[in-house]
């Protein structure tokens, strides 16, 4: 069985916002974090894990991160902060 993940990243609190969906968490932000991927992400400077989510079904996580790209800003803030209302980086906890 795998692991999908829908995430976000943000620039820094209330920044510019990136939704992704990858199969390797660990990963996908390290490789946002040091710039390994052009485009989006690198050209703003969007490092900061904020939000994610894990599904066991790739469709399921695709379908989320689409639905979610159509938000209004302002949900994706309320998103991120029913969870994480501080804007932590939350990759190191996932070390």
């Amino acid at each position: 069985m795998n692991d999908y993940y829908v995430y976000i990243l943000a620039s820094k609190k209330h920044g510019t916002l990136y939704v992704g969906v990858t199969n390797n968490l660990l990963r996908r932000i390290h490789e946002h974090q040091n710039d390994l991927i052009e485009g989006f992400t690198k050209k703003y400077h969007i490092h900061t894990l904020v939000y994610y989510e894990q599904y066991d079904d790739i469709e399921c996580a695709i379908l989320r991160e689409k639905r979610i790209k159509t938000w209004k800003r302002q949900w994706k803030v309320e998103l991120i902060e029913n969870e994480n209302p501080e804007w932590n980086d939350l990759y190191p906890s996932l070390l």
